[in-house]
């Protein structure tokens, strides 16, 4: 029997006047997912422990077998791990994403207009993190390049207990309410704004500009974390996986759980991702290296929740339905192999608050061999989950029932 859980990240919504109050799991053509969804069971889970930031550390933590309050030490510094950063127990680690700000002469006059510098190329953002290094790093703090905007700081003896707020969370707003507080904050800030001033006349962001495209203005750092320790996942589970997702913070939680990161040429982390790309290297996985548990991550209904784009955020959806769980399925399937899918968002992100919140989320559970062949139709939503009645109130309690 394999094993696989995709997370939609960030596929949750709320209802939408414009599409008739429903949400864009409801309108989305994925006949594959509801197929699936007729065929298991369906419910809802509470991926975000209350009192816990609802990010995409702590849901998918929780939803690869993780109690996000025993074993969460940060965010950035799970993706220094993917990135193959050696740790040590006195790191501090800070994303330091690449954004966009309005351009005004006051570093706190700003507006924030874009958390990811119009999604920015990883080349050019390795072009422009390696020239701040060369400026902005001191004994004890070095700069690591990532992929497009995400990027990761590392601070020897940093300041843990800094006030950071996450740039997508402030979206067109004033920055002035929401820069660095508490421990370090004059430092962080003089480094963000030093990065402004530099950034300025650097040679992508002319270029950035001829082409009329968003440049990337200053560094902002949040995130912060310390050296992870997760519990081996095949001794925990009995089972040996994989993880597949072009997000260092996804790959990293995996890399500290054992699981083996599978690299996926054209994988993106936003809609023009390489879905298919994913699902050919989850059969390879599965069948060719007969892994028994794979964990897919897909950004790319997140990234369109955060940007506010309504259309894309179905539109991917429906990429992840055709490209990602119909292959899947059909590949197992042609093999004779018996397998058990789950798939479920992360965390909501609906398009009108455009950053995450803590609701919880629909899930379905598919066994190829116990199908439920008389059960009605059903559209995998977020109403049809909590109509089931079925609820788990925590992530990792869902992916144990699911691995048992």
């Amino acid at each position: 029997m394999k094993s696989v859980i995709i997370i939609t990240d960030g596929a949750a919504d709320a209802a939408l006047d414009e599409l008739h109050a429903k949400t864009p799991l409801e309108v989305a053509n994925k006949p594959n997912i509801d197929e699936l969804a007729s065929r298991g069971s369906i419910g809802m889970v509470k991926t975000v422990p209350v009192g816990m930031a609802p990010g995409s550390d702590i849901a998918n933590l929780a939803v690869m077998g993780y109690d996000p309050e025993k074993y969460y030490t940060g965010r950035s510094s799970l993706e220094a791990v993917s990135m193959g950063v050696e740790l040590k127990e006195e790191d501090i680690t800070f994303r330091c994403n690449l954004v966009t700000l309005s351009g005004e002469t006051v570093y706190e006059d700003n507006l924030m207009v874009d958390y990811s510098a119009g999604e920015i190329t990883t080349g050019e953002a390795k072009e422009i993190i390696s020239d701040l290094a060369g400026q902005l790093e001191e004994d004890g703090i070095s700069f690591y390049p990532g992929v497009s905007y995400r990027h990761v700081i590392v601070w020897k003896r940093g300041p843990f207990k800094a006030e950071l707020t996450p740039p997508h969370d402030i979206l067109d707003k004033k920055i002035k309410g929401f820069l660095p507080r508490g421990e370090g904050n004059e430092k962080i800030l003089a480094m963000m704004k030093e990065s402004y001033r530099i950034l300025r006349s650097h040679p992508v962001n002319i270029k950035r500009k001829k082409a009329k495209v968003a440049t990337a203005d200053s560094i902002w750092l949040w995130g912060q974390g310390k050296k992870p320790a997760l519990d081996d996942f095949s001794k925990r589970f009995g089972l040996d996986g994989s993880v597949i997702s072009a997000v260092d913070l996804v790959k990293g939680i995996g890399i500290c759980a054992g699981l083996e990161p599978v690299e996926v040429e054209g994988a993106t982390g936003n809609i023009k991702t390489n879905f298919k790309g994913k699902a050919d290297a989850a059969l390879d996985t599965l069948i060719n290296k007969d892994k028994d548990f794979v964990f897919i991550h897909i950004e790319a209904p997140d990234e369109c929740g955060h940007q506010g784009k309504l259309e894309e955020k179905i539109k991917s959806i429906e990429l992840i339905d055709e490209k990602v769980v119909k292959t899947i399925k059909e590949g197992l399937e042609s093999a004779g192999i018996d397998f058990k899918m789950m798939i479920l968002p992360d965390h909501p992100t609906p398009v009108k608050v455009r950053t995450h919140t803590s609701d919880p989320v629909p899930y379905l559970i598919y066994d190829s061999t116990k199908l439920n062949k008389d059960k009605e139709p059903v559209v995998f939503s977020e109403a049809s989950a909590s109509r089931s009645g079925n609820f788990f109130d925590t992530g990792y309690g869902l992916t144990a029932y699911f691995l048992d």
